[in-house]
């Protein structure tokens, strides 16, 4: 069973290469797939990569209007949600339900719930993986008679950054 190594997510509040968060997930992406036998299009590829330009969750619309901005092409909503739903169903994001938005997956590579953080003045999200808080909604939930088949945990609050600026 995999155990996550507690590590300290980097924040957008916090400096740090992010070039290495976007190549570091498109690679991942190319590997997972062809290791699954996936096709990571262009497009699958480019909505990932727009997914991660930053650390805060990006709606389909926003997505589609950098896609026809900044590369020209003329998607329309449904090829942008087919891209979006691949991504989704291979592990490769996940939705900011409260949101409606989607943020990039930081653990890809095998299949976990989620906390996220999310700060309510700049939208930064990041993504936990507590297991300790796993256990215990499916421990909860089983105390009556409930069977958990997903869960993504979203926690609104203040970054470090924004903290700082008040």
């Amino acid at each position: 069973m995999y155990k996550p190594v507690s590590v300290v997510p980097p924040l957008a509040s916090r400096p740090h290469d992010h070039s290495h968060c976007v190549s570091h997930a498109l690679a991942e992406a190319e590997t997972i797939c062809a290791r699954q036998g996936l096709r990571l299009t262009a497009l699958r590829k480019r909505v990932l990569e727009l997914v991660w330009q930053s650390h805060k969750p990006l709606g389909a619309y926003d997505i589609l209007g950098v896609l026809s901005e900044q590369d020209g092409r003329r998607a329309a909503p449904p090829t942008v949600y087919r891209a979006l739903d691949f991504l989704l169903e291979n592990g490769l994001v996940h939705r900011i339900a409260s949101l409606n938005a989607f943020v990039g997956c930081s653990h890809p590579a095998h299949a976990h719930h989620s906390q996220f953080l999310i700060c309510r003045n700049c939208n930064a999200a990041v993504e936990l993986e507590q297991t300790a808080i796993s256990d215990a909604i499916v421990r909860g939930a089983k105390d009556v008679g409930f069977t958990v088949e997903s869960q993504t945990v979203e926690i609104v609050g203040l970054c470090a950054g924004c903290q700082g600026s008040k």
